[in-house]
């Protein structure tokens, strides 16, 4: 309390001194002083009034707890008594049992009483059920039903708690019951068969789905308290429980089951499109019908039931049980892929399960795959290798019909630019681009599966291809008059290897996300350089067969004394080339070099082979005007066929001999042969040897000097220059020299 007093003076001290701070507030001292009087008298009062509140608090609950205890002294001597009496009426219990039996009978009497009305009018009620029934009125012959089901359950139960083992009464009750039992088995197969027509009724007459779900739920409702009934006393009615809501689900899978399956009108026998439409019938029926549940049929169950999800999980489960039977069937290649698209793409897609409407109502990436990823991998195994036997097939057959094309009298078709061409590249890729798209739909691992094995299957039938083009050449020679358009379709089968190119690298820019070459493509690329260079050697073959007699009479005295090979080998070439101006570029221009290089070769070969031996001065000078005019004739004409800078080198090589043939003296032989050797540096020395004989006026000596002078002197060489005289091979007769070698 000493404690509490000094803080107390100590917290009023410096409470003063704040309020005297300055001179001026001395005055208002007394006034200061009242206002801590009503303070003090007021905290007073609050404190007295406090405590006498506490004090009324304590009085009030020390009166309760005195009547408390008086209670408690009561209710212990009235258990007392209570003891008392219950151990003097033991044996007064024990005597009363005949009543006891007699009230249960009492019971049980009024029980019959109760119900005597229904027992003595059952064969009607159930006459009345039956007709309700049949004219489906479901709610009413099931509330009959209920009637009856009651009275027996009752009679039962009575009888059961009387004396449950007397069988005896047991089954004159369900006799006399027995019609019940059938009644609530017809009532069922009328429930079922509504709901096997849910789709259609829901539509028509909602109202009829409604009872039949009234119907269930009240039987769900008895169910429950009978069960309840038989966990109290043990006793349960006959047909409990009847469990009619598991079984509406089950008949009601079931009809979705059935209603899946019944979508296969047609085989593949009938028709070859049999799956995609069976597909496309299925996608519609579960829209539609998904639909109707969601805007109709929901409406038709109570919320608890989740009618929605129910019916979304039933056709999921039976598409995807139906789907796995066709897995299983001996599916052809589209069919597979028709198959492995829907599950895949159209399934999820807004056609389907994500159509917006749905969405609302279920996620459906949730779901479990419609097909297995086993069966999945199984099945595009299967497709890869049906395609790859199939290819082979489509592959050989195109050709097959290729071949027979060239064999027709008429031209083959021209392109945009007037290119000949044949249907096969058009056919086979549109074979690849086909198998391609369908391939994109599923995924694209599995498109560049099937690309690579496009490219694969084409590089093996190019292979064929340039078989068949040197059969197809080698049968035009056992007669040059067949087949009539032989040219024109070689032209197309060189256009075609462009084709291939260009097509190839459309599929791989269209399909593959891969820019890399690999070596599949440059075999591919390989194969085709080959073909159209084979075939450019074919229609070069063919040129130079019908020039064979005129290439014949170059250098010869015929030649010599006027003979217009010249004129009509150009001519020949010239026309062969407007048949050749449809060969596509590269090839053309390809064709156009190798025709002037071997038509300089055959003419370069004529000379070699010493044909003619000239006299004098003035054949010399006559043949060497001539073979300088038609170097020309060939410049002309090769210029004109656009054969590019290696005309004038090649045809220069004619010039080149001819001016050795046209100088007059022979003491400058040396120089012009070494003007001959600079420019074209492959000659060798037999080719001087044979040039120098047909010039007729060099001796055995004079050419041994030239030859030997030229290896000592070695004239300054064209590094740069294309070889000429490589393949131009001198008959041994023609020179004295074993040894061929290059001057140097």
């Amino acid at each position: 309390m000493e404690e509490t007093d000094r803080e107390a003076v100590a917290t009023a001290v410096q409470r003063v001194a704040g309020m005297l701070q300055r001179p001026d507030q001395l005055d208002k001292v007394e006034q200061y002083r009242r206002r801590e009087a009503r303070k003090k008298a007021s905290v007073e009062a609050r404190l007295k009034a406090a405590i006498q509140s506490q004090l009324d608090g304590v009085r009030t609950g020390l009166s309760q707890l005195h009547n408390a205890l008086g209670d408690v002294k009561d209710i212990q001597n009235s258990l007392a008594d209570v003891s008392k009496d219950w151990r003097q009426s033991i044996n007064t219990i024990e005597n009363l049992k005949d009543v006891k039996d007699v009230v249960v009978h009492h019971s049980q009497l009024a029980s019959a009483v109760e119900n005597l009305k229904n027992i003595f009018s059952v064969p009607e009620i159930v006459e009345e059920t039956e007709d309700l029934i049949e004219q489906a009125e479901l709610l009413h012959a099931h509330r009959k039903l209920m009637d009856l089901e009651c009275s027996r359950d009752d009679l039962m139960y009575e009888q059961y708690r009387m004396d449950s083992q007397n069988a005896r009464d047991m089954g004159l009750i369900r006799s006399y019951f027995g019609a019940v039992q059938r009644l609530s088995e017809e009532l069922a197969k009328q429930l079922w068969m509504v709901l096997q027509r849910a789709m259609v009724t829901v539509r028509r007459d909602p109202t009829m789905l409604v009872s039949v779900v009234r119907v269930i739920e009240r039987e769900e409702k008895i169910d429950r308290r009978m069960l309840d009934r038989q966990r109290q006393t043990g006793f349960v009615p006959p047909g409990r429980p009847k469990g009619w809501k598991k079984k509406m689900f089950q008949v009601l899978e079931r009809t979705v089951s059935t209603r899946i399956e019944g979508a296969q009108a047609e085989t593949r026998e009938l028709d070859k499109m049999w799956l995609v439409r069976l597909l496309e019938i299925t996608r519609r029926n579960v829209l539609d019908d998904l639909l109707v549940v969601k805007n109709l049929m929901v409406q038709c169950f109570p919320p608890h039931y989740n009618a929605f999800s129910v019916f979304f999980d039933l056709y999921h489960r039976s598409l995807s049980t139906r789907l796995q039977e066709l897995a299983a069937e001996d599916l052809e290649a589209n069919e597979i892929v028709s198959l492995v698209t829907w599950v895949l793409n159209t399934y999820k897609s807004p056609e389907m399960m994500g159509h917006p409407e749905l969405l609302m109502e279920r996620d459906i990436s949730q779901l479990e795959p419609l097909l297995p990823k086993e069966v999945v991998d199984d099945l595009l195994s299967k497709y890869i290798q049906t395609f790859t036997s199939n290819i082979t097939g489509w592959l050989r057959k195109a050709l097959e019909t290729d071949k027979k094309d060239w064999q027709k009298e008429t031209e083959p078709e021209a392109d945009q630019d007037g290119y000949y061409q044949t249907t096969l590249p058009a056919i086979v890729f549109q074979m690849f681009e086909q198998n391609l798209q369908v391939a994109a739909q599923i995924d694209e691992s599995f498109k560049e599966q099937v690309l690579v094995l496009c490219l694969k299957q084409m590089n093996s039938f190019l292979h064929r291809y340039r078989d068949e083009a040197v059969a197809y050449k080698e049968d035009h020679l056992k007669n040059r008059q067949l087949p009539l358009c032989y040219v024109q379709y070689m032209i197309a089968i060189i256009n075609n290897c462009q084709t291939f190119k260009e097509s190839i690298n459309s599929l791989k820019k269209k399909y593959s996300k891969r820019m890399e070459p690999t070596s599949n493509d440059a075999a591919i690329e390989k194969t085709l350089d080959a073909v159209a260079k084979d075939g450019c050697e074919f229609l070069l073959d063919e040129v130079f067969m019908d020039l064979e007699q005129h290439l014949n009479e170059l250098l010869t005295r015929k030649w010599i004394t006027g003979s217009n090979a010249v004129d009509t080998i150009c001519v020949t070439v010239e026309d062969y080339f407007n048949d050749f101006a449809r060969i596509k570029k590269p090839y053309n221009e390809e064709m156009t070099s190798k025709a002037l290089r071997r038509v300089v070769m055959e003419y370069l070969k004529s000379v070699m082979q010493k044909r003619i031996s000239f006299r004098n001065a003035d054949e010399r000078k006559e043949g060497a005007e001539r073979m300088i005019k038609e170097a020309e004739q060939f410049k002309f004409l090769f210029r004109k066929l656009s054969a590019g800078g290696e005309t004038d080198h090649l045809c220069d090589s004619i010039t080149a001999i001819a001016e050795v043939f046209k100088l007059t003296d022979p003491t400058l032989l040396y120089l012009e042969v070494s003007t001959l050797v600079s420019k074209y540096p492959d000659i060798r020395e037999e080719h001087i040897v044979a040039v120098l004989a047909v010039r007729g006026d060099a001796s055995r000596e004079m050419r041994q000097m030239i030859i030997e002078t030229l290896n000592q002197n070695k004239p300054s060489v064209n590094t740069n220059a294309q070889p000429v005289f490589g393949d131009i091979a001198v008959p041994v007769s023609m020179t004295s020299m074993t040894v061929p070698k290059l001057l140097k």
